[in-house]
This record gives structure tokens, C-alpha cells and sequence, in this order.
């Protein structure tokens, strides 16, 4: 694949065979120095000399300059790269432990809980913004997806319509809450929501779905109409400013318990590489979503016994090869979350890399230090480690310049 044979380049290097102006050439050419017969074409008629320059070797090769993600990339030390790799959730009522982002040097900060004063997340934000390294702002995210699931309430935001209401009301209604979304976050000076919820939910389960149906939190249950709902809230943070993150892939609607408080009742059986279930989440892409959360669920028809988070088939062959997703992969909750409390701490940062994808999320602070340590260490193994997390860091700083938090 095209993304592979890049990871094993240097930035410049890949960058320059991104961008360099293919040559061009006329009608029946070959290639270099040949001819549509297969000759040489060393003599030319009439004494024409064969030193002539050709139209292909006469084009000029250009390379867009770096962007500024691109030149911060490069001065990163390696326990920056690693520590863009975490966001770490922050609870309500709670400072922002300082080593989060002095010494761990953590992509960002989420929101947990309920937030009800806009002083106090403009305190928090404010925070984040003097903790981290000059030249590398915290992005700052939150779960806000209307309904029962708004970590912002109170004076922080207006009250917007669960996911399954605003589906049944159609996608004026989706692009009419989803803009009152976005200005909220602005206004907050957070850039990125962990919605919308492209889940379709299986209408054999309804509300015994418990991460999705029983919560109201899916725009329904019939792919194509999820599908533009998705597309809509996309298309309306990005108006305001804000990433959309699309979730949770390959899909929640087919479980039964919720990943966040068990371990059990959440394979999903049926959803495999040409599932009509995945219509939404291509529209979300297809609509601009800058992020992808994973699921914590299992799917056996993409890779048996192993999460999603943590699985090849989903993230790369799935997610970004057959989808296109070319954006950020995130991880749900790796801190507290009894889905993966099996599997030690380090290798939920590790495996989430192996997999193809970029960052795991704490909702408990105080594990932030030994992902960073384990992302680090794992770098330092072997140059294809250690380009794997440039790429997945490379992918976050260009989320924070599209977002507007890097300088040009």
C-alpha cells in the first residue's frame, strides 16, 4: 500500500514524494526515453537530434512547503511524540494534575462528568492552555451529544435533543442542534466533540441495546437515513469550527451491554466488512469527520476475541483501507473501562499502535504517565516503531493546525 512504503521514508522525504508533479507526457508515451512502438528513439528524422529535451524531463518538481504540524513534528522530543498519543479525561470539580501536561507532555484533556459552570471550563481550559509547552497547545475535547449524554449543562451549553429525537425529526432538526453544539464548544474554546454517535441499532434489540438504544443516544435503526443524520452534525461542528469524532466503529448497535461497566454481552456477531450498518460512518467520513473513536466490543467476523480498539482488521483494513478514513483513530476509555480491565495498562497504548491506530484515551488521570512511558518504550524498539508514532503524532498536530491551535 501507498501509506506503508511512506512510513519507511524520513517526513521530508515522504512529503517531497507526496507532492512532487508527476511528469508529463504525450500522446503514447510509454515512459521515459521510450516510444509507443517499444524503440529506443534514438535518431530522429530529417537529422532531428535526439538531444532535444523532452516535455517529461523539461517539467519542473515542485513540493509544497511544510505546514506548520509538519515543522513542530520535527523538533519533538521523543517523550512529545509520545505524550501526543494520550487525552486524558478531567473530572468535574477537578484541576488538571500538573505532570499531565509538564512532564507527559498529553495531547489534550477531555471533559468528564457534568460541567455546569462556563467559569469553571473556562478555568480548566484556561489551565491547559499555561501547562502546556509553548508552541504545543492541549486540544481540548468533551462528550456532548445532546440528550442524556451532555457533559456540558447548566451556563457551559444549551440543552439540545437525544440522537433518537432528533433522528425521528429529520436532518434539519440534526444540523439545527448540532450548530447549537459547536457555537457552545467555541464559546468554551474547546475544538473537538466526541459525537456524533454513527451507531445503528439493531431494531431486533430497541432499547436492550444499553450503550446506544437504551439510551437514545442512535439517530435509528436504518442505515441510509442514520447515515445522513451523521453527515449533517458533521457538516454543522464543521461549520462552527469543530471536529466531529464519529462513533463508535465498527458500531455498537449489536451488543447488548454497555463496554464502559462489563466485560460481557458485547460481541457483536454479525458485523463484518460489507455491512450495510457501516453506511453511516462512510457518510460521516465522506462528510469530513476529522476523528474515529473505536469500539471496545469484539467482532468475530473482522478479528475473533480481540476488541476493536485492538484490531488490525478494523483499523486498518477496515477503517482505513476499505473506508478511507485517513484522519485520527481514537480509542473509547482505556482507563476505567471494564471491557479491556483485563489487559495491562501498557499494551492498551501499544496494541491500539500495532493496530493502525493513533490515541487512547484515560478517564483516569493517573495512568497517564506509564502510557506515555509505554508509547516511548515502545518506540525506541526498532525506526518502524518509532515511525509508527510519528505518523500517529504527525496525524494529531495536523488535527490541532486544521483546528487552529498551531501557529502558521
Amino acid at each position: 500500500m501507498r501509506r506503508r512504503q511512506l512510513l519507511a521514508l524520513t517526513p521530508a522525504a515522504a512529503l517531497a514524494a507526496c507532492t512532487a508533479e508527476e511528469p508529463s507526457q504525450g500522446p503514447g508515451a510509454d515512459g521515459p526515453g521510450g516510444s509507443s512502438d517499444g524503440s529506443s528513439d534514438r535518431g530522429g528524422a530529417e537529422g532531428t537530434s535526439s538531444q532535444e529535451p523532452s516535455a517529461a524531463s523539461s517539467a519542473p518538481t515542485t513540493t509544497e512547503p511544510p505546514t506548520a504540524a509538519e515543522r513542530l513534528l520535527e523538533t519533538l522530543s521523543p517523550r512529545e511524540l509520545a505524550g501526543q498519543l494520550v487525552l486524558v479525561g478531567i473530572p468535574a470539580g477537578s484541576e488538571i494534575p500538573e505532570q499531565v501536561l509538564t512532564e507527559h507532555h498529553a495531547g489534550g484533556i477531555f471533559l468528564l462528568q457534568v460541567w455546569e459552570s462556563a467559569e469553571a471550563v473556562d478555568r480548566t481550559v484556561a489551565r491547559a492552555r499555561e501547562l502546556s509547552r509553548s508552541g504545543l497547545p492541549a486540544l481540548i475535547a468533551v462528550d456532548q451529544e445532546g440528550g442524556q449524554v451532555r457533559m456540558l449543562r447548566g451556563d457551559t451549553a444549551r440543552k439540545t435533543p437525544s440522537a433518537e429525537t432528533l433522528g425521528e425529526q429529520g436532518t434539519e432538526a440534526v444540523t439545527e442542534a448540532y450548530t447549537s453544539i459547536g457555537e457552545d464548544l467555541a464559546a468554551r474554546g474547546i475544538q473537538v466533540a466526541f459525537s456524533p454517535v454513527a451507531d445503528v441499532v439493531d431494531p431486533a434489540l430497541g432499547d436492550a441495546n444499553e450503550p446506544v438504544g437504551g439510551l437514545d443516544r442512535g439517530f435509528g435503526t436504518e442505515p441510509e437515513a442514520v447515515g445522513e443524520c451523521v453527515a449533517a452534525a458533521t457538516t454543522a461542528l464543521a461549520a462552527q469550527g469543530i471536529g466531529a469524532t464519529l462513533k463508535h466503529f465498527p458500531g455498537l448497535g449489536r451488543v447488548q451491554k454497555n463496554t464502559d461497566f462489563s466485560a460481557e454481552g458485547i460481541e457483536d456477531e454479525v458485523t463484518g466488512p460489507e455491512d450495510p450498518f457501516l453506511q453511516s460512518f462512510r457518510a460521516g467520513i465522506e462528510a469530513g469527520a476529522q476523528l474515529v473513536m473505536m469500539s471496545s466490543a469484539i467482532y468475530p467476523q473482522l478479528e475473533a476475541g480481540v476488541p476493536a480498539m485492538f484490531s488490525a482488521a478494523a483499523i486498518q483494513d477496515l477503517l482505513r483501507d476499505g473506508l478511507g478514513f485517513e484522519g485520527l483513530v481514537v480509542t473509547d476509555d482505556i482507563g476505567a473501562a471494564k471491557a479491556v480491565a483485563a489487559v495491562p495498562v501498557p499494551e492498551r497504548a501499544t496494541r491500539l499502535l500495532e493496530a493502525g491506530g493513533d490515541v487512547v484515551l484515560t478517564a483516569d488521570a493517573s495512568l497517564t504517565g506509564e502510557l506515555v512511558d509505554a508509547i516511548e518504550g515502545w518506540a525506541a524498539r526498532s525506526p518502524e516503531q518509532e515511525q509508527r508514532v510519528r505518523e500517529s503524532a504527525g496525524r494529531m498536530l495536523a488535527l490541532k493546525e486544521q483546528l487552529g491551535l498551531l501557529q502558521g
